[in-house]
C-alpha cells in the first residue's frame, strides 16, 4: 500500500470514526469493561492527541528533521496528565474529526518521496515517513477494533444476556 493509499484510507476513516462515536448512550461514554480498560471518552481523547502529538508531530519531525531525535510521546501517562476525564465527549470528537480533516490535506500537500525521510532510531533502526504513515492507518483499524468490543461488552454487561448466540468473539 503506498502512502497515496494509506491517506485515502485515512481520510475514509472519518466517516468509520464519526459512525462509531455516534448516537451513543450517555451512560456508555464513561462506561468501562475494568479498571484498567479505557473509557470512550478516554479513547477519543487519545485519538485527539495522538492524531496532533504522535502521529503528525513525529511524522513531520521525520519530514522535517530526520538527523534529529524524535520528539517524545506518552500516551498512557496523557490520560491523566491531560485530564481525559473532564473533558467533553462530543466536543472532543469535534475536534479529533476535524483535525483529522487537517491531517489529510497537509498529508496530500507532501511530495510521496519525502515518505522516505527516514530517522535512524538507535534501537529500531531506520524509521521513515512511509513507516510513521503506515502505522498511523493501523492504529485506527485498532481502536476501531477497541471500540466495537467495548460497545459489545456493554451490551452483555448492560442487557444481562449471553451474547454467544450471536456468536464468538
Amino acid at each position: 500500500m503506498n502512502s497515496v493509499n494509506i491517506i485515502s484510507q485515512l481520510e475514509s476513516n472519518i466517516n468509520v470514526f464519526q459512525d462509531l462515536f455516534s448516537n451513543i448512550p450517555e451512560e456508555l461514554i464513561l462506561w468501562r469493561h475494568s479498571p484498567v480498560k479505557w473509557n470512550l471518552l478516554e479513547v477519543i481523547c487519545h485519538l485527539y492527541d495522538e492524531e496532533r502529538d504522535d502521529f503528525g508531530l513525529r511524522l513531520k519531525h521525520v519530514l522535517e528533521n530526520p538527523t534529529q531525535p524524535l520528539p517524545p510521546t506518552d500516551p498512557v501517562g496523557w490520560v491523566t496528565s491531560r485530564n481525559y476525564s473532564s473533558k467533553n465527549f462530543n466536543v472532543v470528537i469535534n475536534y479529533f474529526l476535524q483535525e483529522r480533516m487537517n491531517t489529510v490535506k497537509w498529508l496530500r500537500s507532501i511530495k510521496a518521496d519525502h515518505f522516505d525521510n527516514a530517522y535512524n532510531h538507535p534501537k529500531y533502526g531506520p524509521l521513515s515517513g512511509n513507516f510513521f504513515l503506515s502505522n498511523w492507518l493501523a492504529h485506527d483499524y485498532l481502536h476501531f477494533r477497541q471500540v466495537v468490543k467495548l460497545k459489545f461488552d456493554y451490551i452483555a454487561f448492560s442487557t444481562g444476556h449471553k451474547l454467544d448466540y450471536a456468536g464468538t468473539w
